[in-house]
């Protein structure tokens, strides 16, 4: 019984429609069957985004990442689950698309850079469950993502997004290939986002977690951010233990609860909750903004 029920999202999801239903395809996916996955595989997609020398120098202008990186990662992982737990049209999910614009707004980023983002959230999270995943995706669900993500792309104004996922990842890596390069300011932003994850694994010697962190990352991304390769056997052992772990999630029952992401043991800023129009680099509560304070809860969810 527990192994026929193991398939039931997926089951689920196959009966729903890629286009119409993509939200709910999408919050299935990231909170039910791979939010760890998820999760991590986003966090690489936006350490990618450094890599282009005009993300990475905005970003290291700003001082936030080097002085408050905690509430950076804390702010858009928030901020980006709200908009996916509430739904796109939902009172605090338009609340929380308005509070993204709101910051971006406030800061000359072209539309080619919003595009090559949203792109990460797509090409990253595919590649690494074509990878780790406890269960293949089907195109299906690949389209459905892609989807949710066009969705959010047109609520935050960017123009020019193609009609296909596969487009989507062509156009992120094109993009890669042509403007990731190695600067000083892209580099800082990448150092403070790596001793982050140093800070969160303090009971590992810091050495181990930066070798650790950079056996997840490809050639172009060592390169910007001047990391030294981790050797190949280290590399090796990382791609396997994660391999490792899908399949023995995949033995696993299935989950029942929707991962919260302010439940994250990785989320620290608000121990006491917060309002989304506080996230972000401003703090300045939107005119007429009522929405409650979302209170995190003392139960800190580390499972896949």
């Amino acid at each position: 019984m527990a192994a026929s029920r193991r398939f039931e999202v997926r089951d689920r999801i196959a009966g729903l429609d890629a286009e119409r239903d993509c939200e709910e395809i999408a919050r299935l996916l990231a909170t039910i069957e791979f939010p760890w996955d998820v999760t991590r595989a986003l966090e690489l997609a936006l350490y990618r985004t450094y890599c282009v020398p005009s993300i990475g120098g905005l970003l290291d202008a700003t001082q936030e990442f080097a002085q408050r990186t905690q509430r950076r990662y804390d702010d858009t992982a928030l901020l980006l689950a709200e908009v996916m737990k509430q739904g796109l049209d939902s009172p605090l999910g338009r609340q929380a698309v308005r509070r993204i614009n709101r910051i971006h707004h406030r800061f000359d980023i072209s539309n080619d850079d919003m595009r090559y983002v949203l792109s990460t959230f797509v090409a990253v999270p595919l590649r690494w469950l074509d990878r780790f995943g406890w269960r293949p995706l089907s195109d299906h669900e690949r389209a459905a993502t892609y989807n949710y993500y066009k969705r959010l792309g047109h609520r935050m104004g960017i123009r020019g997004l193609p009609p296909t996922w596969r487009e989507m990842i062509a156009l992120s890596d094109a993009y890669e290939a042509e403007h990731f390069r190695p600067t000083a300011a892209s580099a800082r932003v990448g150092a403070a986002t790596r001793e982050l994850f140093v800070h969160w694994m303090w009971f590992l010697p810091a050495p181990l977690v930066r070798v650790g962190v950079h056996a997840l990352l490809d050639e172009p991304v060592l390169w910007v951010f001047g990391f030294r390769p981790a050797p190949r056997a280290v590399r090796a052992l990382a791609a396997a233990a994660l391999r490792a772990r899908g399949r023995l999630v995949r033995l696993l029952p299935p989950r029942q609860r929707a991962h919260r992401v302010a439940e994250s043991w990785t989320i620290r800023s608000y121990p006491d909750g917060y309002a989304v129009d506080e996230l972000g680099t401003d703090g300045v509560p939107m005119p007429g903004a009522t929405e409650p304070r979302l209170q995190p809860t003392a139960q800190h969810d580390t499972t896949g």
